[in-house]
């Protein structure tokens, strides 16, 4: 009735099934049914439950599997029980003796599609957008129920006597869980808003699909991790699910088909033995990437070129572009840059956090007023070898330096809209003009202080960010930088498996699959096909 097409999932406990009937829906509801055993959330179970050992295995399995792709999910009744646990919450295992205050009906067992008891939806709420005030009240088949609410949660409506009928994760995250029966209520010409609740749902499903498919019909791109900073300390391997918020599992889960990783190197002293360091540092940590790369070559390649990644995405394999940030590494040989760019190494980011011998950096004492004679001559041999220019970090000195000289268009790798957000590290609405003008692109840096000023930042300020650089630059100068591993990570983007998030968001904002397509690797591609094919040797 809704518009959607019901796939039944068989219960089994092989998680690759799982998987792979989780990549083939756009959706997943949580239907009621049995009471789940305390042991999921540190509790002896009550002698009142009714327990299913099996089903909670396969449902709270579900649940993760089904959060590491952002499916949206609709949990009713047990299911938004089991929503609340999965992501940290508890319930109160039979209401008649736990609760303590008097309880309304919730236990109807007759007239499954006749509301028993009145609700309030709460103001502002993504439910109240969906189904209003509810004043026909909601139908009850339970004695579980929700105590304390999953971190990430809010409740969305109670009952009169105080119990928790519904919670989201809206905006961050697109989960919601109702307590009553929606689907009772809503056949035979029952109720609107019941209906209603379906078909948001297969509305955000429809979302999804539509993101999935832009996915596999484009190249999605993050310009910007920094996933190496994490080698030494924490022995990690690419290929399986890590602490990193890079990884092949999470780039297959957030669709995101290569990134571009970094060898940090932070600012350190203007000697000989400093430079040296920073190079030696850069080139280890390269090498450590390949050597990671090597490992997982079934499922990775380094690209150095957006049509190799083209040719590794037809394989079904991923691909992993490399970048410099901070061209301390280079010292003051020039000759650097081609052993960079033999290694592979598509963009260097000219400075870091302090000024270096090549340029000013937006933070720390100016040295050079913008570029150094030095920095003139790295930005033209950058343009010689088909090198991107990453002016991220840099001052607006360098900025508009660059820009005069550089016969290139440059890139911001992750950097934000200073209108929104004032940090020295954003761009002007000056700048994102003039970058625009010379065909360049801002990658919209997914670092909370650099999106939000004096509060946490989410993925709707990230797409304000988007936005606003539209507006100002246009659809062809913005994309995403996340920042990943090196600070990077939002509530609702936290990693390279929820990136599929600023896709559903834009969509949501109106945005066409061809304009999100540019967003997420299209522009960016055109500015490292245009600086690649320009070089003269």
């Amino acid at each position: 009735m809704a518009g959607g097409v019901p796939m039944l999932l068989p219960a089994t406990a092989q998680e690759e099934v799982l998987r792979e009937m989780l990549d083939i829906v756009d959706g997943l509801v949580l239907t009621g049914g049995d009471d789940i055993g305390g042991e999921y959330f540190g509790e002896p179970t009550h002698p009142t439950a009714q327990v299913d050992p099996f089903r909670d295995t396969y449902d709270f399995a579900l649940v993760r599997l089904a959060a590491d792709r952002q499916l949206p999910v609709l949990g009713i009744c047990r299911g938004m029980q089991v929503i609340n646990i999965a992501f940290g919450g508890d319930i109160w295992q039979d209401l008649p003796s736990q609760y303590p205050g008097r309880l309304e009906n919730h236990r109807v067992l007759t007239d499954r599609e006749k509301p028993c008891h009145s609700i309030e939806i709460v103001p502002e709420t993504f439910l109240s957008s969906i189904v209003g005030d509810m004043p026909d009240g909601v139908n009850s088949r339970h004695h579980q129920a929700v105590r304390a609410v999953a971190p990430g949660f809010r409740v969305s409506a109670r009952s009169h006597d105080g119990v928790i009928e519904a919670i989201e994760a809206y905006p961050q995250y697109r989960i919601l869980g109702v307590q009553w029966h929606p689907e009772n209520m809503a056949v035979d010409g029952g109720s609107k808003q019941m209906r209603s609740l379906f078909r948001f749902f297969t509305g955000e499903a429809a979302l999804f699909k539509q993101a999935k498919y832009i996915h596999t019909n484009n190249l999605t791109v993050d310009s910007h991790c920094d996933t190496p900073m994490l080698f030494a300390d924490n022995h990690i391997d690419i290929g399986s699910r890590s602490i990193a918020r890079v990884d092949l599992v999470k780039m297959e889960e957030g669709r995101m088909d290569a990134v571009f990783v970094v060898a940090y190197i932070p600012q350190g002293p203007l000697d000989e033995n400093g430079r040296e360091q920073a190079f030696d540092m850069a080139m280890s940590l390269l090498e450590q990437m390949q050597g990671q790369i090597k490992s997982n070559e079934s499922h990775v390649g380094q690209a150095s070129s957006f049509a190799e990644a083209d040719r590794l995405k037809s394989t079904g394999r991923k691909s992993i572009f490399l970048g410099v940030e901070n061209g301390y590494a280079i010292g003051v040989d020039i000759s650097k840059l081609e052993r960079f760019r033999d290694a592979g190494v598509v963009y260097i980011t000219l400075c870091h956090n302090g000024a270096n011998d090549i340029c000013d950096s937006a933070v720390g004492e100016a040295l050079h007023g913008g570029l150094s004679r030095f920095g003139r001559e790295i930005v033209a041999e950058m343009n010689r070898l088909g090198m991107v220019i990453d002016l991220s970090h840099s001052a607006e000195s360098t900025f508009y330096d660059v820009l005069e000289m550089s016969s290139a268009p440059v890139i911001c790798s992750h950097s934000s809209a200073r209108a929104l957000c004032d940090h020295p590290r954003n761009l002007t609405d000056s700048q994102i003009r003039e970058l625009a003008a010379k065909g360049g692109v801002v990658q919209v840096c997914l670092y909370g202080g650099f999106l939000a000023s004096g509060r946490e930042a989410g993925i709707e300020d990230a797409l304000y960010h988007i936005d606003h650089i539209v507006k100002t630059g246009g659809i062809e100068c913005v994309g995403i930088g996340s920042d990943f591993d090196g600070g990077g990570g939002i509530a609702g983007c936290n990693g390279a498996n929820e990136i599929i998030n600023i896709m559903v968001g834009l969509l949501r904002r109106g945005y066409s699959g061809e304009s999100i397509a540019k967003i997420l690797g299209g522009n960016l591609r055109r500015v490292v096909d245009s600086v690649q094919s320009s070089k003269t040797k």
